[in-house]
């Protein structure tokens, strides 16, 4: 039968998330889930509208985003009113702030912070308020609990992993034979000199896994904070993402941080280029200078005012 949609209705709902299948009428539709997390109602209803606008079956994204197959061009306006009435919504795609992607830090173990309630602040004040923003290219983020990196947050543009700086009272120290806080250490960062535990800074990883463990209180508590890298990539070049020599340790610092990223790439990126390659051509430490100024945020308005990258180009 062939594709009988023109390529510019083609380019007009692509950029409401609903992507061609080749040489057909149909479409996925992409369905945004914030970070990855639905309710059972959400899932009730996105199922229903499977079965009545698409083939029935659901596919799940590496960006944590759910798409309905085989949507006929003539219900893709049904099908998002269907699912808006459970509040979602379909997008996800163009040269713009992408959905987040959140680890379940949230209830693992070794979480650190809460990953979905960051991941939802990121969605509302980037994916959504800066839908009419465009950019170089995509900008993918991701909210990692831990060290663990489940989510590879140096692989994405932007990346934040939870930190817990241990605190170390060297007064308390027994020197054990066997020291609980050296085997809690699955980086070997701790260990015992002189009969006084250490920490290698170099080697710490701050996951945490420490805090607490010493039945003499050496390493009572930690301090919260967040790493944050940027310049990640995955894809045809893959380039692995650098974190700013500051850890954060609030969450309002990161969210700057990351409203300045998005910014300074809007407005020294090169159309059709990714932050990678913007920090290649800058210069990483040019980059976590003005990142960890407040230049940019001053500059705000200035910048989402300019006509930038309005024709596309997106080289990857």
């Amino acid at each position: 039968m062939g594709c009988t949609i023109s390529p510019d209705e083609i380019r007009r709902v692509k950029a409401l998330g609903f992507l061609n299948n080749k040489g057909t009428d149909l479409f996925n539709g992409r369905i945004i889930t914030v970070n990855g997390k639905i309710t059972a109602e959400q899932a009730k209803v996105i199922a229903e509208a499977a079965e009545k606008y698409g083939n029935g079956d659901v596919e799940f994204t590496t960006r944590l985003t759910v798409e309905v197959r085989g949507i006929h061009f003539d219900n893709i306006r049904s099908f998002r009113e269907y699912i808006g009435k459970a509040g979602l919504e379909t997008g996800g795609t163009g040269s713009l702030v992408r959905p987040v992607v959140a680890c379940k830090g949230t209830t693992c173990q070794y979480g650190l912070y809460d990953t979905f309630a960051l991941s939802e602040k990121i969605h509302e004040r980037f994916y959504k308020g800066y839908r009419s923003v465009r950019l170089p290219h995509k900008f993918k983020i991701a909210t990692g609990g831990c060290p663990n990196n489940c989510v590879k947050p140096d692989l994405n543009d932007l990346g934040i992993v939870g930190q817990l700086i241990p605190q170390v009272d060297e007064d308390m120290c027994n020197g054990c034979k066997k020291c609980q806080v050296e085997n809690a250490c699955p980086m070997t960062a701790a260990r015992l000199e002189d009969g006084v535990i250490a920490i290698d800074k170099e080697v710490c990883n701050n996951c945490g896994r420490c805090v607490e463990k010493c039945p003499f209180d050496v390493i009572e508590e930690g301090t919260p904070g967040y790493k944050v890298y940027i310049g990640g990539r995955w894809g045809k070049k893959t380039a692995h993402g650098k974190p700013l020599s500051s850890i954060f340790t609030s969450e309002e610092e990161v969210l700057d941080t990351v409203e300045k990223a998005i910014l300074l790439f809007r407005e020294q990126g090169k159309t059709g280029e990714r932050f990678a390659d913007t920090i290649g051509r800058i210069g990483f430490e040019e980059v976590e200078r003005q990142l960890l100024a407040g230049d940019i945020l001053q500059r705000k308005q200035e910048i989402l005012d300019a006509r930038l990258h309005l024709a596309g180009g997106a080289t990857c």
